[in-house]
């Protein structure tokens, strides 16, 4: 392999991996903000991302909706749908004052209902392919070839990614949800609505589900079972700390761009391995992840 050969396969593994990488961002953010507010680690946010896709696939196909209605529709009936689950299912399980445990099984159940009823409705039994939401076209960044609707991803997903900070650091809400993640008791006897933020935290978490979906399903082919994706978001909330908001990004950028380099450099068929190896390198060399705070022992 020439130098010429190696420095066109890092611009272009660099390129394809900041675009797949702000999805897995995007996923790994809506991870980790509900675990930072109630410590259940979230197995049902592939199915969200699916269900929102397949949800988008109906307005935008078998309706015939533009695609202005239908991007903002699917955002919303993500968010409450992920609101109410919280609210009318996850309240009473936390109610039963039962094991934690109990809460991530409630995860795992809401994961087999949406994969289930998406089965059932006859839109998940065969592959199906979503219409590109732009005219496709390549385009020469350096050496790397990049495509209109990768520089569309990308954009969106950083869009996002920064309006969802300001609004975590800004925002009375954003305050809000910063207490809950610190200290749950403190923020409600200083007024702050436990119910209420938790289900603002599922919402978010559901629409940013839903975004990525929108990002990703013009990319792949779609099937009931392409929330197995939200692996790449768990594996870039472990690389970038679990407990970390700005970890998850970064997290999520440098599995993106490892999988890529891995399919350029070594194989194709290495790809699918090269998270797990990520992640199995940092939690023998740092544990809490990259950005990732102090390991502390809790006392029971």
């Amino acid at each position: 392999m020439t130098l010429d050969v190696v420095f066109l396969f890092l611009q272009q593994g660099v390129a394809s991996g900041l675009v797949i990488g702000s999805v897995y961002a995007l996923l790994a953010l809506a991870i980790v903000v509900i675990f930072k507010t109630s410590e259940v680690p979230n197995f049902s946010q592939g199915e969200m991302v699916m269900a929102a896709g397949y949800i988008a696939l109906y307005l935008l196909v078998f309706r015939s909706m533009p695609l202005w209605i239908v991007m903002p529709a699917t955002i919303l009936v993500a968010y409450a749908g992920a609101a109410l689950f919280r609210r009318l299912v996850l309240n009473q399980v936390a109610r039963a004052n039962g094991s934690p445990v109990n809460l991530v099984i409630a995860t795992l159940g809401l994961s087999y209902v949406l994969r289930g009823f998406v089965r059932q409705t006859g839109f998940g039994d065969t592959p199906r392919s979503f219409p590109p939401v732009v005219e496709p076209q390549s385009i020469m960044i350096g050496q790397a070839a990049v495509t209109t609707l990768d520089l569309v991803i990308l954009a969106t997903a950083v869009v996002v990614m920064v309006a969802f900070f300001w609004m975590f650091k800004y925002t009375k809400i954003g305050r809000a949800m910063r207490a809950v993640g610190m200290n749950p008791k403190a923020a409600q006897l200083v007024g702050v609505d436990l119910t209420r933020i938790h289900m603002i935290v599922w919402g978010l978490s559901g629409g940013i589900s839903a975004i990525a979906a929108l990002l990703i399903s013009p990319k792949v082919l779609m099937t009931a079972d392409m929330g197995s994706i939200v692996t790449l978001g768990f594996a870039a909330a472990i690389v970038g700390g679990f407990t970390s908001l700005p970890g998850a990004v970064v997290g999520g950028f440098l599995i993106g761009i490892i999988e890529n380099l891995v399919g350029l450099f070594i194989s194709s068929r290495a790809i699918v391995l090269a998270p797990f190896v990520a992640i199995m390198l940092v939690l023998v060399i740092r544990p809490q992840g990259l950005f990732g705070g102090r390991v502390e022992i809790k006392k029971v």
